[in-house]
């Protein structure tokens, strides 16, 4: 476990904070340090998974699992963000599939250049993610008028809203309290 504030073991939980706990398992059985860091606020560890559910891992997102991955990759690395990059681009490199497909992503996201790698519209949410992450006060109706020009619809645009908003959040939470991926299984899709 790492993080710049205590974090609560499993076996010195309280029956509040071992029932959020098991909310908050990752399907290899752990509590990451994401989550973990929440411990002396169970509350928010509550509210934070299930923001976190709904925004990137429900079966009613349309936006394809490997795009939402990349969209929280590309947040992240706008937000210098190591823990959240580590964990969601495992995710992309593997729903991409093709090893030389994902490096050359990795390669543009860390760059600040999705345009070499993305166009059309995915290449118009990661525009639009860049600006809400990094000037969301500049955001203006022909932001979202250019992801429907780009053939997006209002439920898609909402679900990647969602996606980089959350992200924002995370990134904030993990950088702010110093928190790292020791002790964690880093990625979904790691295998055992």
């Amino acid at each position: 476990m790492g993080a710049w504030i205590k974090m609560i073991a499993d076996e010195d939980a309280g029956p509040e904070l071992r029932e959020v706990l098991d909310l908050a398992r990752t399907p290899h059985g752990t509590v990451d340090n994401v989550m973990r860091v929440h411990s002396l606020r169970p509350h928010t560890m509550r509210g934070h998974v299930v923001l976190y559910r709904a925004a990137l891992h429900d079966d009613a997102n349309t936006l394809p699992m490997w795009l939402q991955e990349v969209i929280s990759s590309w947040v992240s690395t706008l937000n210098a963000c190591p823990y959240s990059f580590a964990n969601h681009w495992a995710n992309a490199a593997h729903l991409i599939g093709d090893t030389d497909r994902a490096e050359s992503v990795r390669v543009a996201l860390e760059a600040r250049q999705p345009e070499t790698v993305f166009e059309g519209r995915e290449l118009a949410l990661l525009v639009y993610a860049e600006k809400l992450t990094l000037h969301p006060g500049d955001m203006v109706q022909g932001d979202v008028d250019a992801l429907r020009q780009a053939g997006l619809d209002d439920g898609e645009i909402l679900e990647a809203n969602q996606i980089i908003g959350y992200f924002n959040y995370a990134n904030r939470l993990l950088n702010g309290l110093g928190v790292s991926t020791d002790g964690d299984v880093v990625g979904y899709y790691k295998s055992e």
